[in-house]
């Protein structure tokens, strides 16, 4: 099944989406982007998901990065659909849905991008999408993804975490660890010298002993 690489120049595909025709890389101009999956409209775990994603738009906005979402189903289900996504979490239909939502009825960007989950197929027999995340850069290229079965839900602010490690790793010579969150030390990338560390960091750094003795376990802040 074709796919799509870390690295990887992201696609500029052209889709129906509910704010019209878009080509990806126009739509994300020069900001960072992430596209999310969805296996069905008018489906509970997809609902809970693009409900969170809706409550959250303000964070990815504040970190200059383009929502958009996609699943298998028409422009026009996606519209009525996004009447039940805005009343989740106040009970009624409040306000337009934030970002997008690409009609993907041909499933034409789900096997382009490799998110078909050969697990979980519709009373056809078709797959369906499995729960994919990708997250481009400013410069269009993949820099993260992530792939859920059909049955998991995502993790949101796992989400935003990640995009704040990417973010900070993407200007700085540091690597962030297990459960890091902004804000905490970071570490120092093993191709680092010891003399270019303190150069690059004023504030020093410190080194976690081990039992190995290799002086590779370096923490600084960012």
């Amino acid at each position: 099944m074709p796919g799509i690489l870390l690295g990887d120049v992201f696609p500029n595909f052209e889709a129906e989406t509910t704010i019209g025709k878009i080509k990806f890389h126009e739509f994300l101009g020069s900001s960072w982007g992430i596209l999310f999956s969805h296996p069905r409209d008018f489906t509970p775990v997809c609902t809970t998901e693009l409900a969170r994603a809706a409550k959250l738009h303000a964070e990815f906005k504040k970190r200059d990065v383009k929502m958009i979402a996609l699943s298998i189903d028409s422009v026009e289900d996606h519209r009525k659909w996004s009447e039940d996504i805005m009343s989740f979490n106040q009970d009624k239909a409040c306000c337009p849905m934030p970002f997008p939502i690409i009609a993907d009825d041909k499933r034409e960007l789900s096997v382009l991008l490799g998110m078909l989950d050969p697990d979980e197929r519709d009373k056809d027999g078709m797959p369906l999408t499995a729960r994919c995340v990708f997250v481009v850069g400013p410069d269009k290229r993949l820099k993260l993804s992530i792939l859920y079965p059909a049955t998991t839900g995502r993790n949101f602010d796992e989400i935003l975490r990640a995009i704040d490690s990417l973010q900070l790793t993407a200007t700085k010579k540091v690597a962030t660890p297990v459960d890091w969150k902004p804000g905490e030390e970071v570490m120092v990338i093993p191709s680092l010298s010891d003399e270019d560390a303190n150069k690059l960091f004023p504030a020093g750094f410190t080194l976690k002993e081990v039992p190995s003795g290799k002086k590779y376990i370096r923490y600084t802040k960012p």
